[in-house]
């Protein structure tokens, strides 16, 4: 059984295939809960894993949690990197416990030499689909929905360029490009289960 790795524009519903992915499969899967698990185990806080998750440029909040938590300026300047190292090294230690599914993150980028892969991303056409979900999930409103999805997917392919130096969505860097405004979760999910089981 390969290990899987999803990349999702944001709002495109690609959490929830993963989520459904892993209960068919019976096998875990990790997104946010993937950054918890990294700072209990390098002794990092967990708000700066949240305020940094896939972004690549710091904001102001994370320089006063940085401030606040007694780091040097120094530190400040390395703390994106000792971030997406810790994510890297526990990733790599968790394929190591049997398959899993990742979402997000550069799973895809940092695990192309330590195991099988199928490599997916998730994507919406329907930019109504897209608005209703992070309505109904995130409880954005309708009116800053649009600027919250370029926002979080502009974020996302910043935050992919700057740690492995490729394009975020370009349909080379994947083996299956699913929509599921076709497709729908339920769909997506036993393409790749079919794949992933061969």
């Amino acid at each position: 059984m390969k290990i899987i790795t999803i990349s999702r524009q944001y709002g495109s519903g690609g959490r929830e295939v993963a989520d459904l992915l892993s209960k068919k499969m019976g096998i875990p899967f990790f997104d946010g809960n993937l950054l918890l698990i990294a700072g209990e185990r390098y002794g990092i806080n967990p708000g700066l894993f949240k305020e940094y998750d896939e972004k690549k440029n710091t904001s102001f909040l994370y320089n006063i949690a940085m401030i606040a938590d007694g780091y040097t300026s120094e530190e400040r300047v390395m703390m994106p990197y000792k971030l997406y190292q810790a994510q890297m090294d526990t990733m790599k230690k968790l394929v190591q416990d049997g398959p899993c599914i990742f979402v997000g993150r550069c799973a895809d980028w940092i695990l192309r030499d330590e195991c099988e892969l199928v490599r997916v991303f998730i994507y919406a056409s329907s930019m109504e689909q897209r608005i209703q979900r992070i309505m109904e999930v995130d409880k954005v409103s309708r009116r800053d929905a649009p600027s919250r999805i370029n926002r979080k997917d502009r974020d996302r392919k910043d935050y992919y360029y700057f740690h492995t130096g490729q394009e975020w969505g370009k349909l080379t860097n994947y083996d299956l490009c699913l929509n599921t405004t076709t497709l729908g979760y339920e769909g997506c999910a036993e393409i790749i289960r079919s794949i992933a089981e061969k």
